[in-house]
């Protein structure tokens, strides 16, 4: 119910590490929001259910892996490669301050498509156009471009920014490049390239890009909605499945009693809480700050119902990928990162355990042979599978020096797909 004509509502600003929400003042609308709770308590994800079976997934080591010295980390493979001052240069403001959409490991994405020719890419999640402005430069080969977004705001500005590149002076000439930006949420990808061409999802494209960071703007259900009027065991299970919480019945008892006295309808007033809620024993002010940040990502999830639209997503962009095309996905929260790690996996080795043994066999003739590991010192292990390979065992995360420029950016991790090539 509309309290005035204006509200200060807050809406999840990004998925970083930062727990830092935005306020937006907005009118109010009186339209009732409909959601099912058996639908969001059930989300079961054709990845959870393959973790019981067994992958058979064939592992890859490169030369450059090969001939680099091991150090052990945490399962990833942090970037060496030198970061883009002048690239980075743009999307920092006044004084050096960071602008609120600095293209995440942008040096990274461009090396992912940079070995293949890109006659076609699809930005499914666009935001500021930071990565597409880098790939359209990059590719003078490029003929058709896709930008989607669901957020009316970053819309605009990734339109403005394209047609900025396309009739400048920085672009390198192109003949004919056709770009398409388009007010939709990734899930429908499909049917955005079928819009402007059926043959599209016969041949595919060459590129596909996402940016879950940037999905945060992709809500329609508010943070609020969720705080003030769900069922106490709905939050509960948000804090405790969502954001892996361990302090989340505390947290849930909190929430629910804050109702009396008003509700929470700022991000000020869901930070004391938390911060009054967490033990001063679990790591002091950080430990705090933990918790805010996983709170937080916890809403974002139950608000854009994130898992299962991310997986059914996954799907989709590799049908969409022509053979021998690549999908890029940089996740920021754990379980979005567990998500595309798992799908990835059923993707490729999907269909693996039919037909006879000799046609398995003309089947390893069709994978992505592992020749090009001098030219892209990125790729480090590989795992081989039946429809197509991932081309990160592990996640490439930012580099030191990315993240000490970029805070937000230190909890990013960016895994590949490429689709196998026909005889």
């Amino acid at each position: 119910m509309a309290k005035s004509s204006t509200a200060k509502l807050f809406f999840l600003s990004s998925l970083s590490s930062s727990f830092g929400l935005r306020y937006l003042t907005t009118a109010t609308t009186r339209t009732s929001l409909s959601f099912t709770f058996t639908c969001s308590r059930n989300i079961t994800t054709r990845a959870s259910k393959s973790n019981k079976k067994k992958q058979k997934a064939k592992v890859v080591v490169t030369a450059a892996a090969k001939n680099s010295v091991a150090v052990k980390e945490k399962r990833r493979t942090r970037s060496d490669k030198a970061l883009d001052e002048h690239a980075i240069q743009c999307y920092v403001g006044d004084g050096g301050a960071a602008a609120p959409h600095i293209p995440v490991m942008l040096g990274e994405v461009v090396d992912v498509f940079f070995s293949k020719p890109l006659r076609s890419f699809v930005d499914c999640t666009v935001g500021a156009a930071g990565h597409s402005s880098a790939i359209i430069q990059a590719h003078p080969e490029l003929k058709l471009y896709f930008g989607m977004d669901v957020d009316p705001v970053a819309y605009e500005k990734a339109r403005a920014r394209i047609d900025a590149i396309l009739n400048g002076d920085s672009c390198h000439p192109t003949s004919n490049l056709k770009t398409h930006t388009v007010l939709k949420n990734f899930r429908h990808i499909k049917s955005v390239l079928s819009e402007v061409d059926k043959k599209l999802l016969d041949t595919g494209v060459d590129g596909i890009l996402m940016d879950l960071g940037m999905s945060s703007m992709q809500a329609s259900l508010r943070a609020e909605d969720i705080l003030n009027s769900w069922p106490d065991t709905e939050v509960g299970r948000i804090l405790r499945e969502y954001g892996e919480e361990s302090n989340w019945r505390s947290l849930q008892n909190k929430i629910v009693k804050a109702r009396l006295h008003g509700g929470l309808h700022t991000t000020g007033e869901v930070a004391d809480l938390i911060r009054n809620a967490t033990p001063r024993t679990r790591g002091g002010r950080q430990g705090w700050i933990k918790t805010a940040t996983r709170v937080f990502q916890a809403l974002r999830i139950a608000v854009n119902d994130e898992l299962k639209t991310l997986e059914d997503s996954l799907y989709s962009c590799f049908d969409c990928l022509t053979p021998g095309g690549r999908l890029a996905v940089i996740s920021f929260h754990s379980l979005e990162d567990r998500i595309v790690k798992q799908t990835f996996l059923d993707i490729i080795n999907s269909n693996e355990d039919d037909g006879d043994e000799e046609g398995r066999h003309r089947s390893e003739l069709r994978k992505i042979r592992n020749d090009n590991g001098e030219n892209e010192p990125w790729i480090k292990q590989m795992i081989l599978g039946y429809r197509g390979a991932i081309l990160t065992k592990r996640p490439i995360t930012p580099s030191e020096e990315e993240e000490r420029l970029n805070r937000r950016c230190r909890s990013a991790k960016l895994r590949v797909i490429q689709k196998v090539e026909r005889e």
